[in-house]
């Protein structure tokens, strides 16, 4: 995940937002994989002095740590943390709330979504049912695949199913 200027980016964001619809939220999971209630814990357990912020900025960079602080929770020295503030810092970033304002639109998009349905094609030539002759490929037809080249090899194999057709 990509902080820009623009808001977020990067593969992760790109992905999502092939699920996100216009108005919802997105969470997102900031410490995937790591028990920040058990690490938490286990610094207030030894005295740590540290605040809480300090710490988290050595999971995440710095400034993100200290603006999710301004925002989310107030920094405490870790051996005075509640296990209710352990939980909450835990549950936060571990679930961020970000309810996108947009995207970029179709002149920055990676991938498009929707376009002639898969049912009025032939699977093995892409020569529309209704229509012979005529042949559909690619992003034209509604089939959207992951990032990573998915969508170039459904495009590719589409383009030489029609090819060996015509």
């Amino acid at each position: 995940m990509l902080f820009t200027h623009r808001g977020l980016s990067g593969p992760a964001i790109l992905q999502a937002s092939t699920y996100w619809k216009p108005g919802k939220t997105v969470d997102i999971d900031l410490l995937p994989g790591m028990d920040l209630i058990g690490l938490l814990r286990e610094c207030r357990s030894a005295g740590n002095r540290s605040e809480a912020r300090t710490m988290i900025g050595r999971l995440l960079p710095k400034r993100l740590a200290d603006r999710w602080f301004e925002i989310h929770a107030q920094s405490k020295p870790l051996a005075v943390l509640g296990d209710r503030e352990i939980e909450a810092i835990s549950a936060g970033l571990h679930r961020w709330r970000v309810k996108p304002a947009g995207t970029e639109g179709y002149e920055k998009a990676e991938v498009t979504a929707g376009g002639v349905d898969t049912g009025e094609l032939s699977s093995k030539t892409m020569e529309a049912k209704r229509v012979p002759g005529l042949y559909m490929i690619g992003e034209v037809v509604d089939v959207t695949g992951h990032l990573g080249g998915f969508n170039f090899q459904w495009a590719w194999a589409s383009g030489y199913a029609a090819g060996q057709s015509v």
